[in-house]
């Protein structure tokens, strides 16, 4: 539903145009929501508040001219077309309003309703382009300067590979958790790899089954399987030389591994169905938020791939370990959420930050950014509000299914609650990561890929921890259970 703000002091036009647009139907539901105001200063209010999508503002007005607003309305409203009316015909304010801004201009008593009805729908139409080319802007831009938020040591470094990596066309293999932004590094190695605009062509390996996966990577002949009526030609070959990203290609199948292999090894390969043998011309970036090495030590990744992949490897840190770039980021995120969904959050306290900044982030920037989103929908003036985000007491994160079960509830369990209140029973936080550390190396006998998924924490991390606390391969940890109050 479109917002219309109408601004006239006759009254009785205004009930009547409000009445008008407000029986249009689109899908059997309501087209517009309309605000009216009587004069200049309820006008600019309206549209602070009502954020429209159209407004048709009067030239003459009690308090001020439509033309003598047009700014200050259009700072209020963003991108919304106004259209201004007037009773006077006048060619000078008519040139005057189109160069202050103004949509179109048209004048009253209006013939038919309906020629209303069609400028009104042409503003909606060329604000929704508009917006289409802006977003398109927006992702160029954003990838070709790289959007990357933060100026952590773990980012900067991050970026100085990214930077090695662009002056060469070798294979990239992208690792890091979910929701780390692992696309948008292959966008940006793509978009610094070129002079000129190239072809990029990605593809998510664990949303499509292997029969068609194979169809979508390499292309197929017509009559190659049932439904083929045509020739089709694949990612590799639209990709011409630019780059095919494989996302998630920890999830492919060994079948197609084995397919995969080949091409990278030949740089060729033929259409589903086909004997011409095409050549790969475009560089390939995959990118998978699993333990490759640990998936090849488990037989369900192939290791002669695995090599001819990791080339160079970039791993993204998840957002936990660079808490100090979660503000910038914040501020970065809400302006786009604000041009999203048409709001103005653009304030917050402190108190909302620190919280930002301490909660646990396991789906990293991606959650972040869906808490945002939902916290800037609800707020109701331009503060972002500490209610709408999640509590800070978060649980372990749940094993997957089948996988380190009896290992999560065991390191889980060790903390009980002490019997009775002694503050003297309650061990240092550093002491309490330390025995925990422990225990999930001890339930999960030493596997560093099942302690990770217990603990919630990257293998980098693990590594890093380990060494901490005189943890690393070698050494037997002793395990002290120990009750506390509160789990942590």
């Amino acid at each position: 539903m479109e917002t219309l703000l109408i601004v006239d002091d006759d009254v009785s036009l205004l009930e009547t145009l409000k009445m008008h647009f407000e029986e249009i139907e689109q899908d059997g539901q309501p087209r517009y929501q309309v605000a009216t105001a009587t004069s200049a200063a309820a006008g600019l209010r309206a549209a602070q508040e009502a954020m429209p999508s159209v407004v048709i503002l009067d030239m003459m007005l009690p308090d001020r001219t439509g033309l003598e607003i047009i700014e200050e309305m259009k700072g209020l409203c963003g991108d919304a077309r106004i259209i201004l009316v007037t009773a006077y015909h006048d060619m000078e304010t008519t040139i005057r309003a189109m160069k202050a801004g103004a949509f179109d201009y048209i004048h009253k008593p209006f013939p038919d309703p309906a020629a209303l009805d069609l400028v009104v729908e042409r503003a909606l139409e060329y604000r929704q382009l508009s917006r289409r080319a802006d977003e398109v802007h927006r992702e160029n831009a954003a990838a070709r300067l790289g959007d990357i938020v933060g100026t952590s040591p773990l980012m900067q470094q991050l970026v100085k590979e990214i930077g090695k990596v662009t002056g060469s066309h070798a294979t990239v293999l992208i690792t890091g958790e979910s929701g780390t932004g692992k696309e948008l590094i292959a966008r940006v190695i793509h978009n610094y790899s070129y002079d000129e605009p190239r072809p990029f062509i990605g593809i998510n390996c664990s949303a499509i089954v292997d029969t068609l996966l194979e169809s979508e990577l390499f292309g197929h002949e017509k009559g190659a399987f049932t439904g083929a009526t045509a020739g089709k030609p694949g990612k590799f070959e639209l990709a011409e030389d630019g780059t095919v990203f494989l996302d998630e290609i920890g999830d492919m199948s060994l079948m197609l591994q084995a397919k995969l292999l080949r091409v990278l090894q030949e740089r060729e390969f033929e259409r589903v169905g086909g004997v011409k043998r095409i050549k790969l011309r475009a560089r390939v970036i995959a990118a998978t938020h699993r333990a490759l090495v640990e998936e090849v030590e488990a037989g369900r990744f192939r290791e002669d791939l695995y090599q001819r992949l990791k080339v160079i490897t970039l791993q993204i840190p998840p957002l936990r370990e660079r808490r100090e770039d979660i503000p910038p980021l914040v501020k970065h995120l809400l302006e786009r959420i604000n041009e999203k969904v048409h709001k103005r959050v653009t304030r917050v306290p402190g108190e909302v930050m620190e919280r930002l900044t301490r909660l646990p982030w396991r789906g990293n920037v991606r959650e972040l950014e869906n808490v945002l989103t939902r916290a800037v929908v609800l707020a109701p003036g331009d503060v972002l509000r500490g209610d709408d985000l999640p509590a800070l007491e978060s649980p372990l994160p749940s094993p997957e299914p089948g996988r380190a079960t009896s290992a999560h509830h065991t390191a889980s369990a060790m903390f009980a609650a002490p019997a009775e209140d002694d503050a003297s029973l309650i061990p240092t936080l550093e002491e309490a990561e330390r025995q925990l550390i422990a225990r999930a190396m001890t339930v999960t006998k030493g596997h560093k890929g099942r302690t990770c998924q217990i603990l919630g924490i990257s293998r980098p991390t693990l590594e890093r921890k380990l060494q901490k606390y005189g943890l690393a391969q070698g050494q037997s940890p002793q395990v002290h259970t120990f009750p506390v109050k509160d789990a942590l």
